[in-house]
């Protein structure tokens, strides 16, 4: 029966800490619900009161209110089922008349009783969540419900986790434990990870092999990919979850309202089911289950119906396994470096008169689509299944940002949004030194309870085939489930108030008080505080620096010599000049006691800082920061998306300082950032030139090597000579060679700040 889900466990451990706390009348629920009328009063939980479940459905979640209920105050209510209205009574409803939205519920609490009324199961599911989160102890030990009014409905009906198994595995003990976080949360989607490039983690009985070879790595990148040269640990790693496993886990997850939707990466990601099975290659192998990350050319062969029949075989298997309408197939980062010199995709795109290896992949995409609508799903993919055309009945899931979703959408595709600059939670959520290793990018807290799945290039017809947003967890870097937890919470309580909340009633402030309340519930967990962490920015119009914290009533301290901010350090009321500064450092106090860690910024000076920068060419996508953070007086650091680097995707950089006055230069500096896997290369050329008058320039240094794997610091002497005018010339890479991560497209030149003295 529903109660005897392990759902109890987790309600266990977090009850330990609701019944040493009082928390007032406060409504704190999350997701913010659409309305909340707070009244006078309250309804008390004793011995004699009743669980009242109007219909035979409401049944199940009359169970878990009882098993909840006794959890927490060791009262053994009667649940009953009627109709009737009784006082000192809790009644579940389902009523689709009167509560019309989809998984929507009113939740009326006062003194004599409680009542839900649901549109359906899962609005009944979901209230239930709300009252549990309003549920109180008083000193005296009486547990009350405080009196209020809820209307609450999900603005998205697709609100979802990702989770990659294929790098890292997790225990279905340990994914229990999180599908209890997200139904708290009212997240209705659970997007299974199965295949990758690094481990097949699915059983297929019809092909053992993916169990025994593909299923198991040889060994493991140790730290960072960034890193060379790239160390391993020698160890043998893998596993696979079971079918049986993956039933439990379904049922489990069906039973608190989640959909779980598979993953089998095709055609590109597929190295490992390429070692178990070398056929189904280009080449027919040797492969390798992979040992580090990355995109690699290696792909099921498009042209060899042997790959289909694969593939067939694994879908019929998965589709018996899991319910959910949607099967995921992955379709991105596919290489087609194998299909073009591969005789059989060749033929294919002859035969099938398709223009090219793009048209060759939506040629993949769609005959997979066919066979699984022929079973009765439907497919999602990865936004890249567009190029060379969607299939006509695909749903599009935009991740390399926001255009994919919105190309689909004007296509009438439906989409669901899950941009990696917003909702990646493998990125850094904050930029303090002694966060846990992660994949690179920057996503806080606050960025992503900002964004709005909504883009505003759709218009209001368009937005209908946004389904909803989904948060991703890609695992290279969470070996283990304390570093996958630090990572998802409480970020993802962030996400499940975007996807559910309407934008406009959204309030970061308003959220982190209510999350502080619910800090409760997230004992079980080695979860994240960096909403206490102080924040820099710099305004470079004005040269002035900027602190800001999140922490409700804190005060900001902060010296600038590199000394600890103690209770005698000045007190921030203002933002600093970057000319005063050099090493700053900053910590939040709330009633005299340090909270948070200790914010560090530094600054280099030159003659360069705070002057005009010209450029020929304009930064774009991700790194189309303003041309002024070249001379900031802040170096860019290996997070590369915190709005310090300058991205030229294909083109070169050419920028002109302008030092105001002919003065001596005697050394010019620039930093570049050097991350094959990032598609991010050194220039083929870098060079310097000096002028007094802006027309005539004199070269002055060159390089062409860059060694360094990460990034390259140069800092070079010249003669003595007097300029005005500093031009930094830096030759784009260009077409990105092959055999590297994203061979054949633009690289990307980044640069950071120019050094001059």
């Amino acid at each position: 029966m529903f109660f005897k889900y392990r759902f109890f466990a987790f309600l266990n451990l977090t009850l330990q800490f609701v019944c040493f706390f009082s928390f007032g009348q406060q409504i704190n629920i999350i997701p913010k619900p659409v309305a909340v009328e707070q009244r006078v009063g309250a309804f008390k939980i004793n011995s004699k009161t009743q669980i009242l479940s109007g219909t035979k459905s409401a049944l199940a979640s009359a169970g878990f209110l009882k098993t909840y209920v006794k959890s927490l105050t060791g009262l053994n209510l009667k649940a009953t089922q009627t109709a009737a209205v009784a006082k000192n009574g809790i009644q579940l409803l389902i009523d689709p008349v009167k509560v019309k939205h989809a998984e929507g519920y009113e939740l009326e609490v006062s003194a004599a009783a409680v009542k839900i009324t649901a549109a359906d199961g899962s609005g009944l599911f979901y209230g239930l969540q709300s009252l549990i989160q309003i549920i109180k102890q008083s000193k005296t030990g009486q547990f009350s419900v405080p009196a209020c009014k809820i209307i609450d409905y999900p603005a998205f009906s697709y609100r979802g986790m990702h989770l990659d198994v294929s790098r890292n595995l997790f225990s279905t003990a340990t994914i229990k434990k999180w599908l209890d976080m997200l139904a708290f949360y009212k997240i209705n989607t659970f997007h299974w990870h199965l295949t990758d490039d690094q481990g097949w983690r699915i059983e297929i009985k019809k092909y053992p092999e993916l169990q025994r070879t593909a299923a198991w790595r040889n060994e493991t990148l140790i730290g960072h990919k960034r890193t060379e040269p790239h160390l391993f640990d020698g160890q043998r790693y893998g596993g696979y979850y079971s079918q049986e496993d993956v039933k439990d886990i379904v049922a489990y997850a069906m039973a608190r309202k989640i959909t779980v939707i598979p993953e089998i990466e095709m055609p590109g990601h597929a190295l490992a089911a390429l070692t178990a099975y070398p056929g189904l290659g280009c080449t027919g192998g040797p492969y390798q289950v992979a040992t580090y990350w990355g995109v690699f050319d290696d792909v099921f062969c498009a042209g060899n119906d042997k790959t289909f029949a694969f593939i067939s075989d694994v879908l019929d298997e998965v589709i018996t396994l899991f319910p959910a309408k949607y099967i995921h197939i992955g379709g991105d980062e596919c290489p087609k470096t194998r299909w073009k010199v591969c005789p059989k995709c060749q033929k294919r795109i002859k035969d099938e008169n398709l223009k090219d290896e793009h048209e060759l992949q939506s040629y993949f995409i769609s005959r997979v689509e066919k066979y699984v609508e022929s079973k009765g799903k439907k497919i999602i993919g990865w936004d890249e299944i567009l190029e060379g055309g969607i299939s006509p009945g695909a749903t599009v899931m935009s991740w390399r940002g926001e255009e994919g979703g919105i190309a689909a959408a004007k296509l009438k595709h439906q989409v669901i949004m899950t941009p990696e600059k917003y909702v990646y939670l493998d990125y850094y959520q904050s930029h303090d030194r002694s966060e846990q290793i992660a994949a690179g990018g920057f996503t806080p807290l606050s960025k992503i309870y900002q964004y709005n799945p909504l883009p505003a290039g759709l218009k209001a017809d368009e937005q209908q085939y946004i389904l909803g947003v989904q948060a991703n967890v890609w695992s290279e870097y969470l070996p283990d489930a304390e570093k996958a937890e630090y990572m998802i919470f409480p970020r993802i309580i962030a996400l499940a108030e975007v996807a559910w909340s309407k934008n406009e009633t959204k309030n970061y402030p308003d959220f982190l008080n209510r999350l502080n309340h619910h800090k409760r519930f997230l004992q079980q967990f080695n979860y994240a505080e960096s909403n206490k962490d102080i924040t820099g920015s710099i305004d470079i119009q004005h040269l002035q620096y900027e602190l800001k914290t999140d922490l409700p009533g804190a005060t900001i301290r902060y010296t600038l010599d590199g000394t600890y901010p103690g209770l005698k350090s000045a007190v921030y009321t203002k933002p600093l000049a970057i000319m005063g500064l050099l090493n700053l450092k900053a910590l939040s106090f709330i009633n005299g006691a340090p909270n948070g860690r200790v914010f560090e910024q530094h600054f280099s000076k030159s003659l360069a800082t705070g002057k005009t920068v010209s450029i020929k060419n304009l930064p774009a996508g991700n790194f189309a920061a303003n041309k002024q953070v070249l001379v900031n007086g802040i170096a860019g650091t290996y997070l590369y998306n915190t709005g310090e680097w300058l991205g030229f995707s294909g083109n070169d950089l050419e920028a002109v300082i302008d030092l105001g006055i002919t003065q001596q230069v005697a050394e010019i500096g620039i930093g570049l950032l050097n991350y094959h896997w990032q598609k991010m290369w050194a220039p083929d050329r870098l060079t310097f030139e000096v002028s007094e008058d802006g027309e005539n320039y004199q070269q002055v240094y060159k390089q062409t090597e860059f060694k360094v794997e990460g990034i390259n610091r140069i800092k070079q002497k010249i003669n003595p000579v007097n300029a005005r005018y500093v031009k930094i010339i830096a030759i784009n890479k260009g077409i990105i060679p092959k055999g590297e991560y994203g061979a054949g497209g633009n690289a990307w030149l980044m640069a950071d700040e120019i050094i001059v003295n």
